[in-house]
């Protein structure tokens, strides 16, 4: 039995071939839960033909998405070799270099960039095999913001949010519940900070903050209840994720405490990676249809890459700080195909790692805002999960406290001094905040106001001298920001020939350029005379300013082009690809092109058409994928006298020439290649029936070898002298062994070929 995907994975997968078809790398972002494993898996059943390197972060993890793919009834593809990323940084040079698979597939892809194994797996990939990422999560929060989806020339072959697998209903809405384990510590640090506050405003503040939060947290209910409460599968298979082996010890001794209004005998498990029990607790788990409660404490385990069916809730105990861990957590309980809808309990030791929840809420709200934008009602299944608070005002009370004890004049000096240094000025915007979420913007300008005897407040002669040696600006400030961002607007306008910056878009002085544009908008929209004047607005008009940008779709989706085109140097875009902001670029590009031949309604006015060839757009992609292709053919052939190009040969620059000489003979096969380049093809030495020509070669190339060996027991790796691997050539042929002919099979009787060979997954 073949492998079956659900819908969203097929049509991940078609645009994951599409995009291979131009490109040698791609990778797939999807939610945890949502089955990108047997995507990859897919492709290798589909191309029995490569070598395929399957690289993911642990053994355990391989073997448990081989378990669910064969649960399904389809059969495991014989050409994977597996591999640990651990165990390919500790490969010799020479071992390394002996690895020469024609795929790879790297799941779980940003662990791949981790600072041990990224070099290795760098290494691996400028040998230009074809790469496939898969991951939950692109973007290395713990690491410098670090986006993964360089590694894959920032190509994304399909890209969903958790909130967007949410609202289509690929994912099932859970119960969110967000309570408090402990927090007499946090309140007796608490209190410590603001014995120890300098200013008396600040000080009395706080102890009035605190209080509120200390007597919120009292009255809070114990989470015996909560659990009593929120639990509503008694005899249910509830993930438990903890810290460590310590923290997991201390979180099971709470279990009488906590679970004995569910159940007074709870069937309790354990699981982390570097115990070698853990297996069989967890098939013990999997396998338990006891009536009881049924508890897995797990470490450093299901959060990515293991699923567990029927799963009736996840229980975070573990203080996370990471995106990437939380939103695989969660995804635990939101598995595609899941029978209910699970519940998420968010039990956070302590009340400075609650986590805002907010950030999935706002993923559903944009992709219900894109689908209804597109008129597509009919893909919005669900439009909220329900979120419920049992730690009542103690989050905003404690956030308030937060914001009373961290804005001291020492600490926001630092902060003022730090953007100094990082740039060389203090022309900070209003509304900027620093990454810790302290208003720097608008403490500095209430610093002018106290200056200037415009505010309450007092700045000392030591304060005073302290923000001069950081280049404070007192008087005419907005006027001296706005000039100089207007310069930088003006620069890029004679590079570019218009203001569409990208909102990510930061000059080579470092100025954000495009967050600056935005609030250009923004002011115009509010009608905020006092930064965007009628002398601005004339100035900015005259440098191509569009200020509806964002309502008018046509400029919206030519932004995203402009910003393909800075990163590609092109606009052929894959037909499916989906820019990182949910644009479908792909489509939209094509419909300007049928728009401008004609071939479709709509209007393209001289402008739109002379703004899009500015940025590279080609009116007959067909054409010009003719002509990039022939003039490779062309070399190859004035190189080397003939077409015979293996299928995964690249050229020097990339291009796939062997790929695009197998889709020529191909449609030369089905009749749909022109008469012309027919003619064209056959003055370079084109041939259109590869097949007897590479037999022979091929079975001159075994024969030698049997010759040699005395035998057709050829080594994974081996290679024979023109380059081509022998041992996926017989693999090939006992595939296809009822194609044959019967001199073939005959020929190939006589140099000791054997037909049937067991078909492994080599871990």
């Amino acid at each position: 039995m073949s492998i079956s995907l659900f819908s969203h994975n097929q049509k991940a997968y078609e645009s994951l071939i599409e995009t291979l078809e131009s490109e040698r790398r791609a990778c797939i972002v999807h939610p945890t839960g949502t089955g990108k494993s047997f995507i990859g898996f897919k492709y290798c059943e589909d191309h029995l033909e490569q070598a395929v390197l399957w690289l993911c972060p642990s053994e355990y993890i391989f073997k448990t998405q081989c378990e669910s793919l064969i649960a399904t009834g389809a059969e495991m593809p014989g050409n994977i070799t597996f591999m640990t990323y651990a165990k390919l940084s500790m490969l010799e040079q020479a071992e390394l270099d002996g690895l020469r698979p024609d795929a790879v597939i790297l799941d779980e892809m940003h662990r791949a960039a981790a600072l041990t194994w990224e070099q290795p797996v760098q290494t691996l990939l400028s040998r230009n095999p074809i790469a496939i990422g898969l991951t939950a999560t692109h973007i290395r929060y713990l690491d410098g913001q670090k986006d993964t989806t360089e590694t894959f020339n920032m190509t994304v072959a399909s890209q969903m949010t958790l909130g967007e697998a949410v609202v289509l209903g690929i994912l099932n809405p859970p119960r969110y519940v967000l309570s408090i384990f402990s927090y007499q510590k946090d309140l007796e640090k608490y209190q410590r900070r603001i014995r120890n506050a300098r200013n008396k405003a600040v000080k009395q503040a706080a102890e009035e903050h605190f209080e509120k939060l200390r007597r919120a947290l009292e009255n809070a209910e114990g989470l015996d209840k909560v659990f009593e409460k929120h639990m509503t599968d008694r005899a249910g298979k509830y993930l438990v994720f903890c810290s460590n082996a310590e923290h997991m010890d201390e979180m099971i001794a709470k279990v009488p405490e906590w679970f004995s209004l569910i159940d007074s005998q709870p069937r309790i498990y354990r699981a982390y990676a570097d115990d070698p029990s853990t297996s069989k607790a967890f098939a013990d788990f999997k396998a338990d249809k006891t009536d009881h409660l049924k508890l897995l404490f797990c470490i450093d385990m299901l959060n990515e890459g293991i699923h567990v069916d029927d799963i009736s809730g996840v229980i975070l105990l573990r203080p996370t700080i990471s995106p990437i861990v939380f939103k695989q957590q969660i995804g635990r309980a939101m598995a595609a195909g899941a029978k209910q809808n699970a519940v998420i309990l968010d039990i956070v030791l302590n009340i400075e790692n609650l986590y805002s929840i907010s950030s999935i809420q706002e993923e559903i709200r944009a992709a219900i805002t894109y689908y209804r934008y597109l008129g597509q009602y009919e893909n919005i299944v669900n439009e909220r999960f329900r979120v419920i608070d049992e730690t009542g005002d103690s989050k905003r009370l404690f956030a308030e406290l937060e914001q009373r004890l961290n804005c001291s004049w020492e600490l926001m000096y630092a902060e003022a001094k730090k953007y100094y240094c990082e740039r060389g000025n203090l022309i900070v915007p209003k509304n900027y905040k620093t990454e810790t979420g302290l208003s720097l913007g608008y403490w500095l300008n209430t610093q002018r106001q106290i200056y200037k005897g415009k505010a309450d407040g007092f700045l000392t002669d030591e304060q005073i001298a302290q923000l001069n040696a950081i280049g404070i600006v007192w008087d005419n400030y907005r006027d001296l920001s706005w000039e100089k961002s207007y310069l930088e607007a003006k620069d890029y306008y004679n590079k570019f020939g218009d203001l569409l910056v990208p909102i990510k878009y930061v000059t080579e002085s470092g100025f954000p350029l495009g967050v600056w544009i935005m609030w250009m908008r923004q002011a115009r929209a509010n009608q905020r005379t006092n930064t965007v004047t009628e002398e601005r607005l004339h100035k900015l008009e005259e440098i191509g300013m569009i200020w509806d940008v964002f309502s008018d779709q046509w400029e919206r989706n030519y932004l995203e082009a402009v910003e393909y085109y800075h990163k590609h140097g092109n606009l052929l875009v894959p037909g499916r690809y989906i820019s990182p902001n949910g644009i479908k670029l792909g489509n939209w590009i094509a419909n300007q092109r049928l728009i401008r031949n004609g071939k479709q309604s709509g209007n393209l006015t001289e402008e739109q058409i002379e703004r899009l060839e500015k940025i590279g757009m080609v009116w007959n992609v067909d054409e010009e994928r003719w002509r990039i292709g022939y003039e490779a053919a062309l070399i190859y052939s004035r190189s080397y006298g003939n077409l015979n190009v293996k299928p995964d040969y690249v050229t020097p620059d990339g291009f796939r020439l062997g790929a695009w000489i197998k889709l020529k003979r191909q449609q030369y096969k089905r009749g749909t290649l022109a008469d012309h380049r027919i003619v064209e093809l056959e003055h370079l030495g084109m041939y259109w029936d590869a097949g007897t020509e590479h037999w022979q070669e091929m079975y001159n190339e075994a024969k030698r070898y049997y010759e040699v060996n005395g035998n057709l027991k050829v080594p994974l790796a081996y290679k024979t002298a023109s380059g081509y691997d022998l041992n996926l050539w017989l693999a090939y042929l006992r595939r296809k062994q009822d194609r044959l002919s019967d001199e073939q099979i005959t020929a190939m009787n006589a140099i000791g070929m054997k037909w049937r060979r067991t078909a492994q997954v080599r871990v």
